[in-house]
C-alpha cells in the first residue's frame, strides 16, 4: 500500500515503523474473514482492513476525532488478522502505535480518561485488587444479576506438595496481579504438575504487573514504568533459574515481546531481550518435560478447550494443551470457530461490555456444542469472562493434568 507520512510522522520513529507496516499491506481483505468484530458488526471500519485505511489516513496527516478512534478501540486486539494475513503484516504492532499517537494527539475527554487510568491501577495492583474482590463478593447478593456473575467465588487453593527431594532445577512464574484473586488455582497447579517432573516452581512476589493491562487502556507510560519494575525484580534471578513460566497467556505475550516495548532504550533493551528469550508458556515446559510413558492421575471428562487469542495468534502455540488434555485420559471436543475471540481481550470486557457479551454468548454456544462437562483455557481474563455466562465450571487447564 502507497503512504506517504505527515512530516510530523515521517520524522519520528514511531510514524516510520508505522508507515513499514502500513507498506506491507496489499488490502487483501482475508482478515476481515478472521475478525471478529467485523464478523459481528460488518462494517468495514471494523475490520483490521478498514482500520488499517483509517491509520492510514491519520500517519499521512488527516485529522482524526472520535469517529476513528471509536473503530480502533473496538478492535479486541486478538490478531486472528495476522494469521489470517498472507503478507505478514503486524496488524497489533500498528495498532499499539496508532492508538498511542491518537492518545497523544487527540486525548480522551475526562471521564473516559478517568475511568481508563482507574482501570489500569485497580487490575495491576494484585493487593487493591484482592481487596475489591473481598468487598465484592461480600456484596454480591445486592449486585445486579449481571454484575453478580463477573465475580467468581472465591477458591481456596490447596498449596503445592512439598518437594520429594529439592530440585537443583528451578523455573520463576509471574506471582500475578488479579490471577490470585480470579484463578487461585492455576499457580499452585502448575507448581505440583512441574514438582513431579522435577523441576522447582517459585514466584517472586514483589514483581508486581508485567505492564499489560495498562497497555491495554492506551497507557504506554505506565505500562513501560510496570514493565521496567518487573525486569529489574527478575533480572537477579535470570543466572539461577531455566525459564520464566507464564499460568497466563495474556501476560506471556506482553512478556515475549519487551524487545519490540523497549527496542528504543538501551537501558532496557537488552534486559528485556534476556527476559523475553527465557520465557515460555506453561504448556511449552510441560510438553517439552512430559515423560513419555506419564501416567495421568486426573479422573477423565470430557472437556471443551478455548484456546486464548494470545496464545494461538500472539505466541503462535497451538494444539499443545489440546493433546496433553487427551494424554491425562481427557476427551477433547471439537470447537467450530476456535480461531475467534471469546470477547474478553483484557480490559476489552469493560470497555465494550455490549460486544463483548455478544462474542461470549457465541464462544459458549461453540464449546457447549460438544456436551463438555467442563470447559477449560489458558488465561485468566479468558476463564473469568466464559465462566460468567457459562452453567458448567470454566478452569484453567494445568488443574484438569
Amino acid at each position: 500500500m502507497h503512504t506517504a507520512l505527515s512530516p510530523e510522522f515521517a520524522n519520528s520513529a514511531r510514524g516510520r515503523r508505522a508507515g513499514e507496516i502500513l507498506r506491507k499491506c496489499v488490502h487483501c481483505g482475508f482478515c476481515n474473514a478472521a475478525c471478529p468484530t467485523y464478523q459481528l458488526l460488518g462494517d468495514e471500519l471494523d475490520g483490521p482492513r478498514g482500520r488499517i485505511y483509517q491509520m492510514k489516513q491519520f500517519f499521512e496527516g488527516a485529522a482524526a476525532g472520535d469517529a476513528m478512534r471509536l473503530h480502533l478501540d473496538r478492535c479486541l486486539l486478538c490478531r486472528s488478522c495476522e494469521t489470517a494475513c498472507p503478507s505478514g503484516v503486524q496488524y497489533g504492532e500498528l495498532l499499539e502505535i496508532g492508538r498511542a499517537e491518537l492518545e497523544e494527539k487527540f486525548p480522551r475527554r475526562a471521564p473516559a480518561r478517568a475511568w481508563r487510568v482507574l482501570l489500569g491501577r485497580v487490575f495491576s495492583s494484585r493487593k487493591f485488587f484482592a481487596a475489591l474482590m473481598r468487598v465484592a463478593r461480600a456484596c454480591k447478593w445486592a449486585l445486579p444479576k449481571k454484575t453478580a456473575r463477573m465475580i467468581p467465588a472465591a477458591q481456596s487453593p490447596t498449596s503445592p506438595a512439598p518437594a520429594r527431594a529439592p530440585h537443583e532445577r528451578k523455573m520463576l512464574a509471574l506471582a500475578g496481579c488479579v490471577q490470585p484473586a480470579l484463578s487461585a488455582g492455576a499457580n499452585p497447579a502448575a507448581a505440583r504438575v512441574l514438582d513431579q517432573l522435577g523441576i522447582t516452581l517459585f514466584e517472586e512476589p514483589a514483581a508486581g504487573c508485567c505492564g499489560a493491562v495498562q497497555l491495554h487502556t492506551s497507557d504506554l507510560a505506565r505500562g513501560k514504568a510496570a514493565a521496567r519494575a518487573l525486569m529489574d525484580r527478575w533480572l537477579p534471578h535470570l543466572e539461577h533459574i531455566e525459564a520464566v513460566v507464564m499460568t497466563a497467556s495474556g501476560c506471556g505475550l506482553t512478556i515475549k515481546e519487551y524487545p519490540l516495548l523497549f527496542a528504543d532504550e538501551p537501558e532496557y533493551a537488552e534486559k528485556a531481550r534476556r527476559i523475553a528469550d527465557k520465557t515460555l508458556d506453561l504448556c511449552e515446559v510441560v510438553a517439552r518435560e512430559l515423560p513419555r510413558d506419564w501416567t495421568p492421575r486426573a479422573a477423565p471428562k470430557r472437556v471443551a478447550f478455548h484456546a486464548p487469542c494470545t496464545l494461538q495468534h500472539g505466541q503462535r502455540i497451538s494444539g499443545v494443551i489440546e493433546e496433553l488434555l487427551r494424554r491425562a485420559g481427557h476427551e477433547v471436543c471439537e470447537v467450530r470457530g476456535a480461531h475467534l475471540c471469546c470477547g474478553s481481550a483484557g480490559t476489552y470486557s469493560l470497555l465494550q461490555p455490549e460486544i463483548a457479551a455478544r462474542l461470549r454468548r457465541d464462544k459458549l454456544a461453540a464449546l457447549g456444542a460438544g456436551r463438555p462437562q467442563v470447559i477449560c483455557t489458558a488465561n485468566v481474563g479468558c476463564q473469568n469472562h466464559l465462566a460468567a455466562g457459562a452453567d458448567i465450571p470454566v478452569v484453567h487447564w494445568i488443574e484438569l493434568l
